[in-house]
């Protein structure tokens, strides 16, 4: 008996679609490029029947949600890709480069999950203690008592720079740096948000100096550090963080309208932003985040446990992960990203071994609700829930 999620997403696709075994894309509008790959990326381990239901099933979910996409998205199970689908440009405005699968994407704040994560793989490694005074590793910080484990859980009260350093007169001429948000927090000093350690604010801030924790441990740049530890490794051949010399390369992103966004002041902080990905990398990061890869057991417990209780609800924040609790005791592990015209959602189901990702590089709010297509896996009560970046 299909249970009443998935009878939900097969009433948005059309049932009747999803029961053809020969169904037929539609002939995409003149102005995209669309291109299915899905029979192409692996090998099927999966049995047919199942992998038709899922594929079929994918498929008319995000012709109906994401028909207006200009990017790319990929549904797997245990590992092996049931759809993966390129559509549009990398330049919609004057409809340049067609998006294919080493287009890398700003993942935007998804870039928190890797910060996140090497964080812990230090932690777990006995180089650094969740519990450290920030003062460990920057003499004199002026917000006493933040430690790591609160920049991982938004849990510091610290000021967020995307907003103060407009508030205080930053010369918007000048491109801000890590040390630039660092270097503030002394000279500027904006008061905290709130008492340190009392409750969950989403910031920016928080994930900026864990890059800078991270190189001070490692000894390494945060992207030298990323690239040895988790890209080689799982050959993420065409997973980068952003610098300036990446400028004329790096995919741009563009707002609704095809308006294109230029470089701005606080492009160049990385650490809560700026690592590019396709979703053919991202499933390989996916795959990474179960025991026995890089991580222990325990360490992925850690990450993936909640934080913060001062309010009643279903969602909560982890170490670098968000996550939704269902009434049937279902856990939804994600986080959704969002800077200038680029959105991104990466979706983890880790009792199916499932996974959703998509990136976008056209302001595109309709990514988020890609969360529905969970039902189609278990019982996740996704079909009336949905959020956008930086919600609670």
């Amino acid at each position: 008996m299909k249970n009443k999620n998935l009878f939900f997403i097969l009433t948005i696709a059309g049932a009747s679609a999803f029961f053809s075994c020969n169904s037929q894309s539609q002939k995409p509008p003149v102005t995209k490029v669309v291109v299915d790959s899905s029979a192409a990326v692996a090998v099927n381990t999966l049995p047919k029947e199942e992998y038709d239901r899922y594929h079929n099933t994918a498929k008319h979910f995000f012709d109906s949600l994401l028909k207006d996409i200009n990017g790319s998205y990929l549904v797997a199970k245990d590992g092996q890709v049931v759809l993966e689908r390129y559509v549009g440009f990398m330049d919609p405005q004057r409809k340049k480069d067609s998006i294919t699968s080493t287009s890398a994407f700003h993942l935007a704040s998804v870039s928190k999950t890797f910060t996140a994560m090497a964080t812990l793989k230090l932690w777990q490694d006995g180089r650094l203690r969740l519990e450290d005074d920030l003062t460990k590793y920057f003499p004199n910080f002026p917000y006493p008592g933040v430690t790591v484990k609160m920049l991982l859980t938004h849990r510091s009260g610290l000021p967020n720079y995307v907003h103060y350093l407009e508030s205080y007169h930053w010369d918007k001429r000048k491109l801000v740096t890590n040390l630039d948000v660092l270097s503030t927090l002394y000279t500027m000093h904006p008061p905290l948000q709130f008492a340190t350690g009392k409750h969950f604010a989403y910031c920016n801030t928080n994930y900026a100096l864990l890059a800078l924790i991270i190189e001070k441990v490692s000894n390494m740049k945060y992207a030298d550090f990323l690239s040895t530890t988790f890209f080689k490794p799982l050959q993420m051949n065409d997973t980068y963080v952003y610098n300036i010399s990446d400028s004329i390369t790096a995919m741009p992103s563009f707002e609704y309208n095809n308006r294109r966004f230029p470089i701005e002041f606080l492009d160049l902080v990385y650490g809560d932003k700026n690592i590019y990905s396709t979703v053919r990398d991202m499933l390989k990061w996916d795959q990474a985040l179960y025991a026995g890869k890089f991580f222990q057991q325990a360490t992925l417990d850690s990450a993936f446990s909640p934080y913060s209780f001062e309010k009643n609800g279903k969602r909560n924040y982890g170490l670098g992960w968000r996550m939704t609790f269902m009434d049937n005791g279902k856990k939804l592990l994600y986080h959704n990203g969002w800077w200038h015209g680029n959105n991104t959602a990466f979706i983890r189901l880790i009792d199916e071994h499932a996974t959703i990702i998509v990136l976008g590089n056209k302001f595109n709010k309709r990514i988020y609700q890609s969360k529905k297509l969970a039902d189609m896996f278990g019982d996740y009560q996704q079909h009336g829930d949905f959020e956008e970046e930086g919600n609670p």
